[in-house]
């Protein structure tokens, strides 16, 4: 294979790869300033936010899955130079995903207390009332998300990533700018932080909708009165969308049984593993970043009929994506112990969460990158049952069942949370290298 005969050039992948880098970056970035805006409104609040959150991000990785599977088929049809296919594919994950996300929305506030309480029943009622006051309100935000990811998929399927940067970066500062005014202007607390959210994630699906009406959209939407079901192009983004949806939905429900047994540590605990969660989220938003566009660059490959080329920048990519993590790790292990006291984190969390952050820098650039990115190109090229199945079971036996031994019966403490986090990420590696060396995972047909 000749370097000049390859699909996108050191220049595309940057132009590529560096837009979504920096919106993961500095999305992670106001997240950690949303995190220490609400952490010093009081430990409770704190706690109540992350267990939220939790659930929340169940949510998100959802809508994810069903934009991921029409950003995949966009793509490929775009390598293919089909670009009435990717129209069609790109109307059918908008609406399909915008659906779901009223249904969704409608059960989340109908049950929300049930839904805390069956999950976190045994946390303080501090910390359970801060939780219902913020579910209630950011329940109202799923389907903005829903519209914002699914837009932004279709951007990214098509290797346009600067206008999607744009628009997340802008609404982050709108979070953090609602955060200050209502928390601390207007003394809503919790209900505040909600708020801001809620509204900004209002803007972002707002601006992309917008920006997919423009002249010259790199994907055709038309009129969205004029969107109507093509169950033949919906049955294909489920195919590829529903599998990740179960991957991710499981990854995240097990992070919300996890996250159960962490409540049962204490208050301290709590607020250590949330800001423990914030800072090791930001080091892996750059590989995430990576991932994802590799997504675009192997879909597009696949369509074109070259996977070579698609094993080829799997390969390079989660090289540079390990590379990343390393300096990532270590570039906000060296600044933990500041962003701990920004935050007005008590003394004795803070120490629990500079102990564990040490052990995942140690760890996570090791075990991290191939338990992830390839799994990202192979699932371009339509490969997605072995993907949930594996991330699935690892999911269960190691992060679930292994934490909930040494937490709840040997009593390790926190540490014990992320020693389940590891040796699933190193199952994950090994099962995922062993499907990239075979030729299973580039025969899948998505498109026509």
């Amino acid at each position: 294979m000749m370097k000049n005969d390859l699909l996108f050039s050191k220049r595309d992948l940057r132009r590529l790869m560096i837009p979504l880098i920096i919106e993961q970056v500095l999305t992670s970035l106001m997240g950690i300033v949303d995190t220490m805006m609400v952490s010093n409104i009081g430990s409770a609040s704190m706690s109540g936010v992350s267990l939220v959150d939790s659930v929340n991000k169940l949510v998100i990785f959802l809508f994810t899955a069903m934009a991921t599977g029409g950003a995949i088929i966009c793509a490929q049809y775009l390598g293919h130079r089909d670009r009435d296919g990717a129209d069609r594919a790109a109307r059918q994950v908008l609406l399909s995903t915008f659906t779901l996300s009223l249904l969704v929305m409608g059960l989340c506030l109908a049950l929300r207390k049930a839904l805390l309480r069956l999950i976190f029943g045994t946390v303080e009622p501090a910390v359970m009332e801060a939780a219902e006051t913020y579910f209630l309100i950011t329940a109202f935000s799923y389907p903005f998300l829903a519209v914002f990811n699914a837009a932004s998929a279709i951007y990214r399927a098509a290797g346009s990533t600067r206008l999607p940067m744009i628009i997340s970066v802008c609404g982050n500062l709108l979070n953090i700018a609602g955060n200050a005014l209502l928390m601390f202007g207007l003394h809503l607390g919790v209900a505040g932080a909600a708020i801001a959210t809620t509204g900004s994630y209002a803007f972002t699906a707002t601006a992309m909708l917008i920006a997919l009406h423009r002249p010259d959209p790199p994907v055709r939407i038309g009129k969205l009165t004029s969107l109507r079901p093509e169950p033949k192009m919906i049955l294909r983004v489920l195919n590829i969308g529903l599998p990740t949806g179960i991957e991710n939905g499981m990854f995240q429900l097990g992070k919300l049984v996890v996250q159960s047994t962490v409540s049962t540590l204490g208050t301290a605990a709590i607020a250590a593993n949330a800001m423990v969660t914030v800072l090791e989220f930001m080091t892996s938003m750059p590989s995430q970043a990576i991932g994802n566009g590799l997504m675009t660059v192997a879909g597009q490959c696949i369509g074109a009929g070259r996977q070579d080329q698609a094993r080829y920048y799997i390969r390079r990519l989660t090289a540079v994506s390990a590379l990343v993590l390393l300096c990532m790790n270590w570039g906000f292990y060296g600044l933990s112990g500041p962003i701990c006291r920004i935050a007005g984190m008590e003394a004795d969390a803070k120490a629990i969460a500079l102990h564990v952050l040490l052990i995942i820098s140690i760890c996570k650039p090791i075990l991290w990158p191939l338990a992830f990115v390839p799994a990202s190109g192979m699932r371009a090229a339509g490969d997605v049952r072995f993907g949930m199945m594996v991330s699935t079971l690892s999911m269960w036996i190691f992060r679930v069942g292994l934490t909930t031994l040494l937490c709840r019966v040997l009593g390790v403490g926190l540490v014990g949370i992320w020693c389940g986090y590891f040796v699933d990420w190193g199952v994950r590696s090994l099962a995922f290298t062993l499907r990239f060396r075979g030729k299973k995972w580039a025969d899948h047909r998505v498109i026509d």
